[in-house]
C-alpha cells in the first residue's frame, strides 16, 4: 500500500478497504470473462450494501492479500464476502451487495433480474 493511503498515525484509512474489496471484486469479473462496466452497458451494478469489521490494522508497507467470494446470487442480486489477511493473520472482513439495474436514458434505474448468461459465470461459495 501507498502512504497516502495511511492517516497521520500510518495506519490505512477505513476508506481503502471499501476500494480494496472493489478491486477484488473486478478481478473476479474479469476472471469470469467479464468487465463489470462494459463501454455502453444497457446494465449496471451498483452497491446497495457495504460493511465492513476491522480485527487489526494495516500500516503503511504492509503486505496483505484480499480475497472475495460470491456468498449468495438471487435474482436481482450478487452479495460478496472479503477478506483482508496479512500473512496468517484476519485485518478485516466486510461484505458487498451489489444489485443489477437497466439504465433506461433520462429515466431512474430499474432493478431487473441478473441476465442468465451473466449468473452462470459465478458460483455461490460453500464455506468449508
Amino acid at each position: 500500500m501507498q502512504f497516502y493511503e495511511t492517516d497521520a498515525a500510518g495506519i490505512v484509512h477505513f476508506s481503502w478497504f471499501f476500494r480494496y474489496m472493489e478491486e477484488a471484486e473486478h478481478a473476479l469479473w474479469r476472471e469470469a470473462g467479464l468487465s463489470i462496466h462494459p463501454p455502453n452497458a444497457e446494465i449496471g451494478w451498483p452497491r446497495i450494501a457495504a460493511t465492513f469489521e476491522f480485527h487489526r490494522a494495516l500500516r503503511f508497507e504492509d503486505e496483505f492479500d484480499v480475497s472475495l467470494r460470491v456468498a449468495e446470487i438471487t435474482n436481482k442480486t450478487m452479495r460478496y464476502t472479503c477478506l483482508l489477511k496479512k500473512g496468517d493473520v484476519k485485518i478485516a472482513t466486510g461484505t458487498m451487495t451489489i444489485a443489477c439495474v437497466r439504465k433506461p436514458p433520462n429515466q431512474p434505474m430499474q432493478a431487473i433480474e441478473i441476465p442468465l448468461d451473466i449468473a452462470a459465470r459465478f458460483q455461490v461459495a460453500h464455506e468449508s
